[in-house]
């Protein structure tokens, strides 16, 4: 995938998982919610590779309606993770 479908699906993915999850709004601007779509790109397709597959490989989804949702998923099980390490409560 070429670099502006990247920053694309990034900015998508990060703005709908900041709409959807309560403790994905916290600051960050736009550079944050760009690194959280991004972010949430790969845990995402990770984790529908291991689910449809059975071998965790570091992938990304791809830029479509199911990719951008897989991505929103993964933006917010990241932002959980995110959140369980540094302690934070939303």
């Amino acid at each position: 995938m070429n670099l502006l479908a990247w920053i694309l699906l990034g900015l998508i993915a990060g703005a709908i998982a900041k709409a959807i999850d309560p403790a994905a709004r916290g600051g960050g601007g736009i550079l944050g919610t760009l690194l959280l779509g991004i972010v949430g790109a790969f845990v995402g397709g990770s984790l529908a590779t291991l689910l449809t597959t059975g071998k965790l490989t570091f992938t990304a989804t791809t830029f479509s309606i199911p990719g951008i949702l897989i991505a929103v998923l993964g933006a917010i099980i990241a932002v959980f993770i995110w959140h369980r390490i540094i302690g934070g409560v939303a």
